[in-house]
């Protein structure tokens, strides 16, 4: 559900791109992930070193590190890999995956999303619909015309092992409860849940135990991450205010539904105290991740756009201050994460996708 990808795929994408340019080949003395290939990077993304492609089909995104940075997991719905929703795949990092398939270590039986590695690097969390049905549910993309996202009241936090063994249950209460991360401290998680009768942050241990409400404001409060020293939360949410924003927000949400196309950033600490709107730039402003100094927030928004797209990368520092456009794509760039030591970018985007409406995963080389 942290997600944007159904919005991407609905766009009829135009093949344009300013020409490339060729990436600078890693130092022979450094370890690079990239091998010195020539890559898509567009002129102005200063921040890119180099660029590889690790997936070449379906919808890809959430590609997230492990705490040694040794392995990625990240969901696909790639139907060439017998997919028909969102699974898990286990990747090692420096892979691709252009005529191989990753092993899944989600179940296979309904819809998951946001998967996470906890501290041991050795098991992931994540959401799953799989114990109230086997198959996928239902991908509703408009409400009365309008775009919405699912919440569905069957996702649950699991936990499994790098064999795909699940091996607990860290939430059990009736509705959604999903979009879970963990902090890079190792000691909590952040997740979403409509257990009050809306969705609002949650934390809770890593065994699922102390769970407390973070947030309380009507709207919906989701991809929260944690900073670099878990003492604060950045994350997206809605704030409906008018009489009729209100109705048709609560009506949506009766119905399992939620509009992402206005959202704001968010941030606060870790227990919920000093919450504070970061941007205020319009449409959807949405996937921000702490940049490794715990400085300045990394996040995906179309603000700039007249037609819903394209969507690109940006930079705000926490006191919403120095706005910088980071990447320069002609349709979708998103799900931006830092390694954890900070030498790499994984996002997704639609670039080098020859025009098809595929969103494919990348890990970019960072420089400053």
């Amino acid at each position: 559900m942290r997600k944007f990808l159904m919005l991407a795929a609905i766009i009829v994408l135009a093949n344009c791109k300013p020409e490339a340019k060729k990436a600078e080949a890693p130092q022979e003395s450094t370890k690079s992930l990239m091998a010195g290939s020539d890559t898509l990077i567009y002129p102005e993304e200063k921040y890119f070193k180099s660029i590889r492609q690790i997936t070449f089909g379906g919808d890809n995104a959430e590609a997230y590190w492990s705490f040694d940075d040794k392995k990625m997991i990240f969901q696909s719905n790639n139907a060439d890999w017998g997919l028909q929703c969102d699974q898990m795949f286990l990747m090692e990092v420096g892979e691709d995956f252009k005529d191989i398939k990753p092993p899944m270590i989600s179940t296979g039986m309904g819809r998951t999303t946001c998967a996470y590695f906890l501290p041991d690097n050795q098991h992931i969390v994540y959401g799953s619909t799989h114990l109230a049905d086997k198959e996928c549910p239902e991908v509703p993309l408009r409400s009365n015309g309008k775009y919405v996202w699912p919440v569905y009241d069957t996702f649950d936090i699991f936990v499994a092992d790098l064999q795909g063994n699940i091996t607990g249950r860290l939430t059990d209460t009736p509705g959604y409860d999903a979009e879970a991360t963990v902090s890079p401290k190792g000691d909590k998680i952040v997740f979403t849940s409509d257990r009050s009768g809306d969705l609002e942050l949650y934390t809770m241990n890593l065994d699922g135990s102390d769970v407390k409400q973070i947030t309380d404001e009507l709207g919906y409060d989701g991809g929260a991450f944690f900073s670099p020293d878990g003492t604060q939360l950045i994350f997206r949410a809605s704030r409906p205010k008018t009489e009729a924003a209100i109705k048709e927000y609560k009506d949506l949400l009766a119905q399992g539904l939620v509009q992402p196309t206005e959202m704001e950033l968010f941030i606060c600490n870790a227990d919920g105290s000093d919450l504070r709107q970061l941007t205020f730039l319009g449409n959807a402003n949405w996937s921000p991740f702490f940049h490794p100094s715990g400085k300045k927030i990394l996040f995906s928004s179309n603000f700039e756009a007249e037609k819903g797209f394209p969507f690109n990368l940006y930079f705000i520092d926490v006191d919403g201050k120095n706005l910088e456009r980071v990447t320069h794509g002609e349709t979708f760039d998103a799900f931006p994460v830092f390694s954890n030591d900070g030498k790499y970018l994984a996002f997704s985007s639609n670039r080098n996708n020859g025009g098809t409406r595929d969103t494919n995963l990348f890990i970019a080389e960072w420089q400053e």
